[in-house]
């Protein structure tokens, strides 16, 4: 039997991987402009400034469900950057290869595939119950941190991995501390990568519905703290298409969710390019 010549099985690999890509991109797009064509007609000031008045049709707004959702995304990554940092440079950069830390690895790895409800049902033991924070924000916050942990965690730490060792050696040998190191040399190279897992954090905050039902409780009023209760855009996009009959607005809030994130998203960039410039020693 012949076997396919080195050529044609490159091309054959390329043509594959380029009607993989092409065709996810396609379907992406199609998903995102079906939901703003049908959904940006609906928006208006009233729906963007009123809060949701329940009921079967689905009557009022969403300003109460944007309000809860900022609050939410600012003190998830407030709470969770932190630490999923700092566990993932002590990963990256200090911890010896022993037992012990691969069976760390492992949890980490093992608990990024736990389902987000069971993440639900800690919080609202843990949070709700255990530390009377009732349903509230912050008991949501709480909950997605321990959700989205292992994520940030895996990212940054294989973000600072691709940082070449010859680059930590040179600044050792200038005389460089060990967290020198890291916070000039590790961290700018891995900034992009780390970027990326807070993105992708920010997205799984706003996009989560289930574990939030059980521990922010689904209020629709406006919320005052953090202590108060909420519902975010997620959650109402799921009231609005299985408990009422207005699927317009539903189609109308996934719009201004899509929106949302792209901007998020696009602050986040900016953002981190102006940090990684000025930790590189740039303006």
């Amino acid at each position: 039997m012949i076997s396919p010549s080195p050529k044609l099985t490159q091309k054959l690999a390329w043509g594959f991987t380029w009607a993989a890509g092409i065709t996810a991109v396609l379907i992406l797009l199609f998903i995102i402009g079906y939901v703003l064509a049908k959904g940006l007609p609906a928006i208006s000031s009233e729906f963007l400034f009123t809060p949701p008045a329940g009921g079967i049709s689905g009557e009022g707004g969403i300003s109460s469900c944007i309000v809860a959702t900022l609050w939410l995304i600012a003190i998830t990554v407030v709470i969770l950057t932190p630490i999923g940092l700092g566990a993932a440079i002590y990963l990256a950069e200090y911890a010896p290869d022993n037992r012990f830390i691969h069976l760390i690895r492992y949890s980490v790895e093992l608990l990024a595939g736990v389902p987000s409800i069971i993440f639900g049902l800690f919080g609202f033991a843990m949070f709700v119950l255990a530390l009377h924070l009732n349903y509230s924000i912050l008991a949501g916050a709480l909950t997605l941190a321990c959700l989205l942990l292992p994520s940030l965690m895996r990212s940054a730490e294989e973000a600072m991995r691709t940082v070449p060792q010859s680059q930590r050696e040179a600044a050792l040998a200038l005389g460089s501390t060990k967290w020198q190191v890291i916070t000039h040399v590790v961290m700018p190279g891995a900034l992009p990568g780390i970027v990326t897992g807070i993105i992708l954090c920010i997205g799984g905050v706003v996009a989560e519905s289930a574990c939030l039902y059980v521990t922010m409780g689904g209020n629709s009023a406006m919320p005052t703290s953090f202590l108060s209760g909420g519902r975010t855009l997620a959650v109402h996009v799921f009231y609005l298409a299985m408990e009422t009959n207005a699927l317009d607005k539903a189609l109308a809030t996934g719009a201004v969710l899509i929106i949302l994130i792209l901007v998020i998203n696009f602050i986040t960039k900016w953002l981190s390019k102006r940090l990684q410039a000025r930790m590189m020693g740039g303006t």
